[in-house]
């Protein structure tokens, strides 16, 4: 009997197969941080930003995941936080370029909310993401 493919393996290839995205020539570093780091990481030093509103971002110049400190993938909500940022990895792996950086979270949302829904879930109901809300953070504004 053949082993099970690894985590990541099996979400960059349904990547692969419905979003056209090309395989990563690596795989992301994952790494866990406390919230507050990651607020941090996201908005700079003295943010004044609750630490559960960034759970997870991608670091294009070391290739890494991080997600917070209390990730474990045990529900779909959980892994569709890791697919949002390995679309994000294989983004910058093919070099995607994109008008401004919230350009690029269009497909990683697609991604994001296609994956909750063979659970029966969506943005709005896993992470109280409303239309409204993913139209503004996915357009350019000059």
């Amino acid at each position: 009997m053949r082993d099970a493919p690894p985590l990541l393996d099996t979400l960059a290839l349904w990547l692969e197969v419905n979003f056209d995205l090309p395989p990563a020539e690596r795989e992301p570093r994952l790494v866990t941080l406390p919230g507050p780091e990651l607020v941090a990481m996201r908005y700079g030093d003295g943010a004044r930003v609750a630490p559960d509103r960034v759970v997870a971002l991608y670091d294009e110049a070391t290739g890494t995941i991080y997600l917070s400190e209390g990730w474990t993938g045990r529900s779909p909500a959980e892994l569709s936080v890791l697919v949002h940022e390995l679309v994000h990895h294989m983004q910058a792996m093919a070099a995607h370029r994109f008008a401004c950086p919230a350009a690029r979270e269009r497909l990683a949302y697609q991604a994001q909310d296609a994956w909750l829904a063979l659970f029966g879930e969506d943005l709005e109901t896993a992470f109280d993401l409303d239309p409204a809300m993913l139209l503004v953070g996915t357009v350019c504004i000059h």
